[in-house]
């Protein structure tokens, strides 16, 4: 399956989110980048096409690259309605701050509003949980060390 270019910060291919939730989820993450410089995108497919959840979320993460800083700062959430499925993927400059763990724990947390078919409630919360992490640590974003770099 081919990566969908990624025009903004919420791609909702599914229709998971109303305008009026879409629009205020879309002006978050645009404070939060200019607060933090973070990337934080938000994407919903109607399906995988059979490709598994992992390997979309890496795809669909290699459009980010190291961003235009070099911090490799972004989140991805990503949720395929249609397999049940959800993941977030997070660049390498901030593994140490929302780790596997972490991420593990955003999804469920939004699993409960899954279930209810309460889709745009549980991006709304994960997003919340995704921005209330980042714009915790003030020390970011820092540059990858050149051996970092280097071995990537």
């Amino acid at each position: 399956m081919p990566s969908p270019a990624l025009p903004g910060r919420v791609v909702d291919q599914a229709n998971l989110i109303g305008p009026a939730a879409e629009t205020a989820m879309v002006a978050k993450l645009a404070a939060l980048e200019t607060d933090t410089s973070d990337l934080v995108v938000v994407v919903t497919v109607p399906d995988l096409n059979g490709e598994t959840i992992e390997a979309a979320g890496l795809r669909l993460g290699s459009n980010f690259g190291r961003g235009p800083n070099d911090f490799d700062n972004w989140v991805l959430m990503l949720v395929a309605p249609k397999e049940r499925k959800a993941r977030i993927e997070v660049g390498e400059g901030l593994e140490g701050l929302i780790p596997s763990a972490f991420a593990a724990q955003i999804i469920q947390l939004m699993l409960p509003q899954f279930k209810a078919q309460k889709y745009e409630d549980g991006l709304v919360l994960g997003v919340a949980e995704i921005s209330k992490r980042l714009r915790s640590d003030r020390r970011r974003p820092q540059r990858l060390e050149q051996s970092e770099k280097a071995a990537g």
